[in-house]
């Protein structure tokens, strides 16, 4: 087995100086890349998910400041009120605001969850734009890879296979026909 010589007629392989086999597929083998920082810069789709993203951060703390306000001031009613009350009613102040910090955490941990949710989605609905994108991209120009180029990912790139620029006009390009 080790000592017959490679099939020359109709095959596709050959044998390298290291005696690995090597198809003529790897004679086209190339990656491309793209600069993922200036991507979310410069992708107007990006800029307007960080801007949506934003404005639900902002309701979501609103909400928890005017549930924070709330019952900062029960509790201040409460202890204005605390000299005068019977050890009933001690009480039964002590567990309203205990069931309204228990409705505050529940509260918190919906919206809290509810926007890792729908952060989630929205990166999830870039990225398929990117990928969708880039199918079209490639079917002209027949990279085997193109990469996304993250700092501390990559050692060394060439930037004759820099991509990014061509990606974010395509993909601004496409965005605004939507």
């Amino acid at each position: 087995h080790f000592s017959s010589k490679p099939k020359t007629a109709g095959t596709s392989t050959t044998v390298n100086k290291n005696n690995a086999t090597t198809t003529k597929a790897d004679d086209n083998f190339k990656i491309a890349y793209f600069e993922m920082d200036s991507l979310e810069a410069q992708f107007d789709m990006v800029k307007d998910v960080k801007t949506e993203l934003s404005r639900k951060e902002d309701a979501v703390t609103g909400e928890l400041r005017r549930m924070e306000k709330s019952y900062q001031d029960k509790l201040g009613r409460y202890q204005a009120q605390a000299a005068t009350m019977s050890q009933v009613q001690s009480e039964s102040a002590t567990k309203d605001m205990m069931q309204m910090q228990q409705q505050m955490q529940n509260r918190k941990q919906a919206l809290d969850q509810e926007y890792q949710d729908f952060y989630m989605r929205k990166m999830k609905e870039v990225k398929n734009k990117i990928e969708d994108y880039l199918r079209t991209y490639n079917a002209e120009r027949g990279y085997t890879y193109i990469l996304a180029y993250e700092p501390g990912l990559f050692y060394y790139r060439d930037s004759t296979y820099d991509i990014t620029g061509d990606l974010i006009k395509g993909l601004n390009d496409t965005y605004k026909k939507k």
